[in-house]
């Protein structure tokens, strides 16, 4: 048995190898490398994409940024309206919307998924609806075929926001292939990392080229097409070709460092991926499933955390496991990677009031009662055991 203190779980380790660290030492050893974007990111997205199953990909500097320059394309195609959003995801995707001048719909959570309560999303699309915004949580599918097929028959676009679920797949494809356009992030903490950076991925060529424009200062000239360059050129013969700007944008650009680490990581990513499948499956097995909820759909996931949820509502079940967690050394967020209910947050409260809570009970008992711990590759299978241990004893 392992002593008090052994366990030492971090919640993400060694995400960033040697071997990625030498790859950026060996770029950074040219005579004047170029390190602003150029040949690696564009190297980058094409191997992403590749590896996703899109046809485009735009680095930027964050999961975040990816985020908002989604929902500024979302609303310069389909015009302001609303847009469906998650209660249990992170703040970016309900902010970029807000940010965008778009109007947030919330819906409570499928218990077995964390995602969005599909029959809900259907229930609350209107003829305003410009979107639905649906996360993947922590590795988890959220999609099903009735969405998919209602979204379609509706002629509403999904945006996936796959952040915290990249590798998972549904009906065989890798989620983020499935959305008009989707989000990655490749943070620290989460299944590869660029230190900070971020994706958006899309079949759409229209779309890929305002997302090009929009990452860089609104500037026509990061477009692709010369056919669109030569429109602006021909409608604007006043302004000077290099600098013209189609929309108020922003500049998210990333660097060739962050392009170089996320080519090195790249290569690697499916095979930490099956670790981390079959460490969740290790954890959900060994799991009390009297006191603990253990009936996720985990089918296709693909988690960098393990899902602990109390079964019941129950605070002194939930204090003790949290004071056995900090004594043991493992880290953990409660209420999960966002902070839990983003209803009961002040940014939302402050620009809408208060929510009716009775609405979303759901997401309201992964709030108080869930959490989510590290799952990384380098994750000791005895740990894992030792780890379901403690928790059970609670």
């Amino acid at each position: 048995m392992m002593s008090d203190k052994n366990l030492k779980m971090p919640l993400m380790q060694n995400n960033i190898t040697r071997a990625d660290l030498d790859a950026a030492i060996a770029f950074l050893q040219q005579d004047d490398p170029i390190l602003t974007q150029s040949k690696q990111v564009q190297a980058f997205e094409k191997e992403w994409s590749e590896w996703l199953g899109v046809k485009y990909s735009v680095f930027v500097n964050s999961g975040s940024s990816a985020n908002q320059v989604t929902m500024c394309a979302l609303r310069e195609t389909y015009g302001v309206g609303e847009v469906i959003v998650p209660t249990l995801t992170w703040v970016s995707d309900i902010a970029s919307v807000i940010q965008a001048g778009l109007k947030p719909v919330f819906v409570d959570i499928n218990p077995r998924t964390l995602g969005m309560d599909i029959d809900q999303v259907i229930e609350k699309i209107t003829p305003q609806t410009k979107a639905v915004f649906l996360t993947h949580v922590l590795g988890y599918n959220a999609l099903n075929q009735s969405l998919l097929d209602e979204l379609e028959a509706r002629n509403i676009p999904l945006i996936e926001d796959v952040c915290e679920s990249y590798g998972a797949t549904f009906q065989g494809r890798k989620l983020g292939a499935f959305g008009l356009m989707s989000n990655f992030s490749f943070y620290y903490a989460h299944h590869m990392s660029t230190i900070e950076g971020g994706m958006i991925c899309t079949n759409d060529s229209n779309l890929y080229q305002m997302l090009r424009m929009f990452r860089s200062h609104g500037m026509v000239r990061e477009s692709t097409s010369d056919e669109l360059k030569q429109s602006y050129y021909d409608k604007h013969p006043d302004l000077n070709p290099d600098f013209i700007f189609a929309f108020p944008a922003y500049n998210v650009r990333s660097t060739e460092i962050n392009a170089v680490i996320g080519r090195s990581q790249l290569k690697r990513l499916d095979d930490n991926n099956k670790i981390r499948t079959e460490n969740l499956l290790l954890f959900l097995q060994n799991l009390d499933p009297d006191k603990y909820e253990t009936d996720f759909e985990t089918e296709g996931s693909c988690n960098y955390a393990f899902t602990l949820i109390l079964k019941q509502p129950d605070t002194a079940l939930r204090d003790k496991v949290m004071q056995a967690l900090r004594e043991q050394g493992v880290e953990f967020r409660r209420g999960t990677a966002g902070g839990g209910n983003q209803l009961r947050q002040p940014y939302l409260k402050k620009l809408f009031g208060e929510a009716d809570l009775a609405n979303f009970t759901k997401v309201d008992h992964v709030h108080f009662y869930g959490f989510y711990i590290g799952n990384y590759p380098g994750l000791e299978k005895e740990k894992i055991m030792e780890l379901c241990s403690l928790l059970n004893k609670q």
